[in-house]
């Protein structure tokens, strides 16, 4: 006898009894799936895992602790059987096809009426596959082809075209501190789907030679200004193509808030009626630092860690940063855009109390294959900066974290 395909639907369960026997495992991994999906959840089962009795307790389902008896399926829509008991599991199936419940069943699937299909989302698009019997039903075939699906329309490999009106607007991204890997997925799908990428040189700039020749791609640092600043110029391009219809991706290095001048792009958009959507990026202050082996905390060692700016030095009148309490501080300082002033910042905190053999590391083109790390303390961090030949993009580093971790071979560039 031909093998015919299970035919494949979508259950809406929202409000709808769904019955599940048994507390282990396979439970704790589907439940999630069914409380989402608004089900109405009776749980029957003497025992189960902890991740199961907290959902209990929050009240998501309705757990008996007993074992299963006949009549527990009664007005239920579907039902999952997955206790240890094989007699059990066999009475409640027998039971779900008397009652026309759709029923799956955890270990004998070929008995069950239903099975449950590898699934996935991106986005508001459920990905859902099941293999057929003659492939074995493989649960690791099946599970590779959805991830596949899934990886692909999350990241921007795969793209299918919208056939609705496209609403004009804005995503402000951050790419992370600068391997292309480190973006977000969902940075790397509106990528994907840009008509215009605006651009800086801090961006993750491999992910640009991924996008297709018809998106135009435009470098923020040769705008033409005009009577314009840097800034106005870049929100007058994005307000520009945006109101042209054009979906916009504004391309940041690490996230869009950390001195990346983000919320101005944000206001200008605002005032000019352009929707934006902002995605947080990851932050090179704690990212570059762990890539070169540092951890910003560490037990017994620091218990917080501060952010700063470094783009004007201690002394400058335009400085808002409170460097008498920074030196007094414990913790760990991270300095972002503070190549040049290090030696005035060094000076500073040893000043103020910091003491002058407190470890400090830079680290250059954090993540990238250019990446390299240099060691020294508040005393020598300046002319280390100097010999080495330290540029920017780095990420100073300076605190007893800096020793915690495995140290560089040459105990200077890494």
């Amino acid at each position: 006898m031909a093998e015919h395909p299970a035919y494949p639907v979508g259950l809406r369960l929202t409000g709808r009894k769904v019955v599940v026997l048994g507390g282990g495992q396979v439970a704790q991994r589907r439940l999630p799936a069914l409380i989402a999906a608004g089900a109405d959840v009776l749980l029957v089962s003497p025992e189960v895992t902890p991740s199961v009795e907290a959902m209990a307790e929050a009240g998501e389902i309705t757990w008996r602790r007993r074992p299963y008896a006949d009549g527990d399926l009664a007005e239920a829509w579907y039902a999952l059987i997955a206790t240890s008991d094989h007699e059990a599991n066999t009475a409640a199936s027998a039971e779900a096809e008397r009652g026309r419940v759709w029923c799956v069943r955890s270990d004998d699937a070929d008995a069950a009426t239903a099975w449950t299909p590898a699934t996935g989302t991106s986005e508001g698009v459920t990905v859902a596959v099941l293999t057929s019997r003659a492939r074995g039903r493989d649960p690791r075939h099946t599970a590779a082809i959805r991830d596949a699906v899934v990886a692909g329309l999350r990241d921007g490999t795969l793209v299918a075209p919208h056939h609705r009106t496209r609403t004009p607007g804005v995503a402000l991204v951050g790419g992370g501190p600068g391997d292309p890997d480190l973006i977000t997925v969902r940075g790397r799908r509106l990528l994907a789907e840009a008509d215009v990428v605006i651009t800086d040189h801090l961006g993750p700039r491999d992910l640009l030679a991924e996008l297709p020749a018809s998106v135009e791609v435009i470098d923020a640092a040769k705008l033409p200004y005009g009577r314009f600043m840097a800034q106005e110029a870049i929100n007058n391009a994005l307000i520009e193509h945006a109101k042209q219809g054009k979906s916009v991706v504004r391309l940041k290095g690490g996230d869009p808030f950390v001195y990346g001048r983000g919320m101005e792009e944000v206001q200008a958009l605002a005032e000019a009626g352009i929707p934006c959507t902002v995605v947080p990026g990851i932050s090179s202050s704690i990212s570059v630092p762990g890539a070169a082996g540092i951890p910003v905390t560490h037990r017994g060692v620091a218990h917080e860690f501060t952010v700063i700016s470094g783009h004007v030095a201690p002394d400058d009148e335009r400085s808002l940063v409170d460097w008498p309490s920074l030196a007094r501080l414990t913790g760990t300082l991270v300095i972002l855009m503070g190549v040049g002033t290090i030696g005035k910042v060094a000076e500073t905190l040893v000043a103020h109390g910091r003491s002058p053999d407190t470890p400090v590391a830079a680290v250059q083109e954090g993540t990238t294959a250019g990446q390299r790390r240099v060691d020294a303390t508040l005393a020598t961090i300046a002319e280390a900066v100097r010999t080495h030949e330290v540029k920017a993009p780095s990420v100073i580093v300076i605190g007893e974290v800096v020793g915690v971790g495995p140290r560089p071979s040459s105990g200077n560039p890494g």
